[in-house]
């Protein structure tokens, strides 16, 4: 067979990391997903519908660092468009490939199918330029040349990445790659080193000092050295919602979850009132910071993200985060910098009593992290799921995965089968509501086919609890129809061989389930845990409250 096109694309993205391509066929992609298929590095994973597949793109890149959509020319691609801007607003490198009509097709201008029958095939090439860092729309000439550039900026910016392939040129000849496609992401100045060292250590001369930590570390490939240097230091250190198990929250000095005015009081006085605060990738939103409620003020921080680093608003630049905490760890040695006053957490948490009363969210939230193994990917919905694990703390080496800024219901059932497959040895969890999970339920049957075998929580309180919190807890628009959720997994493949299906209305059955979840490795769980329609974690409650007040006052 003749190397083509499209076999030097795939070889590109299995350089990078991605051994999987997610998507739906469509006419216009067939003949390229016949490589994909032929690929002896690469497993095709097809999924239910379009906005799916990118969600699972999205969940899978945020563990292996890149991730691969493939749909159909226009109602294809539109139906991913949703999935790739959550993508691009959470800096997640997603590249979508498009097969699309052949280039005579397009030059003739002809009133095809899956067009708008004006003759204009670039009306969503225009569409994906807002949502994409890059774009390319290969021809044959230049098709390899700007394949490596879409797939180096994706990878260096951290966003998505857009390559309409016409069926014609994802045939044409090539020659492979010579050599790996260069996506160094440190890049930094030596001179620029040195000036922030200097300064740092004059900045942190004998002040308390604490750390507050966000999820650009992790896009930015600097947790190792953002863990060294807070396990080094012992300085306290905080997380945003966003950067969630980041960092080992078990360690004597993880000061919890910082919300703005929602934070516990121990969490606020750490971030607010040190005498400096190292902010590491942090980007507040509305969502993570209870409406920008954040006390800080930029004259006692250092600053380091993905342009460069500032101490009291001074740049400093170029320079790499993994390199700004390495000066800094130095550096705070040399300036004799010490640990913001912290007291830590009681060593025990106290588990709610196990009983046969109506089970409760706060019951509900406590009692899950406590079954959590070591190394499992959470991953939780926009909704009372992500709120009702915020402030629980995770055991080391987990991971949990959200949409705080995107906020797109439905997402986490589709990233769940991603970030699973993404790391086979680390088992998946997720927390879905039923309002949620009625948008995307369709690819647990996917989750079945692929045996990744996860545990899945949905939470049944009837309806979509999040926008009760905000306003109308009793409106007719946040009531939903009723599943029969126990009936619903047969319907997509499950069968007693594959899968066990439990039920818990009682913290009692809750405790049950998840012995039962955590004894059955080589099964899907799926468990339906039933609450109040009217009940909420606090977290949520408070934030939903922030909320309203913003709208009332808009």
């Amino acid at each position: 067979m003749t190397y083509n096109v499209g076999n030097y694309l795939l070889d590109r993205l299995v350089e990078l990391g991605a051994t999987e391509i997610f998507g739906v066929p469509g006419d216009f992609n067939l003949h390229f997903l016949d490589d994909v298929l032929a690929h002896q590095n690469l497993e095709w994973v097809g999924n239910a519908n379009e906005l799916n597949a990118g969600y699972a793109a999205d969940g899978y890149a945020r563990v292996r660092g890149i991730a691969a959509i493939c749909t159909t020319y226009g109602v294809g691609e539109l139906s991913a468009i949703n999935a790739t801007a959550g993508s691009y607003a959470e800096n997640v490198p997603v590249i979508h490939i498009v097969g699309a009509p052949g280039t005579s097709s397009q030059q003739q201008h002809g009133r095809m199918h899956h067009t708008l029958g004006d003759g204009d095939f670039m009306h969503f090439v225009r569409m994906a330029r807002e949502v994409n860092y890059s774009v390319a729309v290969l021809d044959r000439a230049t098709a390899t040349n700007d394949i490596d550039r879409v797939l180096r900026e994706a990878v260096l910016h951290r966003k998505p990445g857009y390559l309409m392939l016409p069926v014609d040129v994802a045939r044409t000849p090539a020659t492979a790659p010579s050599a790996p496609l260069d996506v160094t992401t440190r890049l930094s100045a030596q001179d620029v080193e040195e000036d922030f060292r200097v300064a740092a250590t004059e900045f942190l001369k004998g002040k308390k000092t604490a750390v507050l930590a966000d999820i650009m570390t992790e896009r930015l490939d600097a947790v190792e050295e953002l863990n060294d240097f807070v396990t080094s230091t012992n300085f306290p250190f905080a997380s945003i919602l966003w950067g969630k198990a980041m960092l080992d929250e078990t360690l004597p000095n993880y000061a919890g979850i910082y919300i703005g005015a929602l934070s516990e009081e121990t969490t606020r006085k750490v971030v607010e009132e040190a005498e400096v605060l190292i902010s590491s990738g942090v980007e507040f939103t509305d969502t993570t910071s209870a409406h920008y409620s954040h006390q800080i003020d930029p004259a006692r921080v250092i600053d380091l993200g993905a342009r460069g680093a500032t101490i009291a608003g001074k740049v400093f630049a170029p320079l790499a985060m993994a390199d700004a905490l390495r000066v800094l760890k130095a550096a705070a040695a040399e300036a004799g910098a010490v640990a913001m006053d912290f007291a830590g957490s009681e060593a025990d948490i106290q588990l709610p009593e196990v009983s046969d009363s109506p089970l409760k969210q706060d019951e509900l939230w406590a009692l899950l992290p406590a079954h959590l193994d070591a190394h499992n990917t959470v991953v939780a919905d926009m909704g009372t799921s992500f709120f009702g694990m915020a402030n629980q703390k995770f055991p080391e080496d987990s991971r949990f995965i959200g949409m705080p800024l995107w906020g797109s219901i439905g997402y986490s059932i589709p990233a769940l089968l991603g970030a699973a497959m993404a790391d086979r040895d680390s088992r998946g969890v997720l927390l879905v509501g039923d309002g949620s999970a009625q948008l995307t339920i369709q690819e647990l049957g996917t989750i079945i086919r692929e045996g990744i075998n996860p545990v899945m929580f949905v939470i049944n309180n009837d309806g979509y609890t999040i926008e009760r919190s905000i306003h109308g807890p009793e409106a007719k628009y946040n009531d939903i129809t009723a599943y029969n959720w126990q009936q619903i997994p047969v319907g997509f493949g499950a069968t007693g061989e594959n899968s066990v299906i439990l039920r818990a209305t009682t913290s009692r059955e809750l405790v049950d389930a998840c012995k039962v979840a955590g004894e059955t490795r080589d099964k899907l769980v799926f468990i339906e845990v039933v609450t109040d329609k009217d009940d909420m974690p606090q977290l949520l409650r408070d934030f939903g409250a922030h909320v309203e007040k913003m709208h009332k006052s808009a």
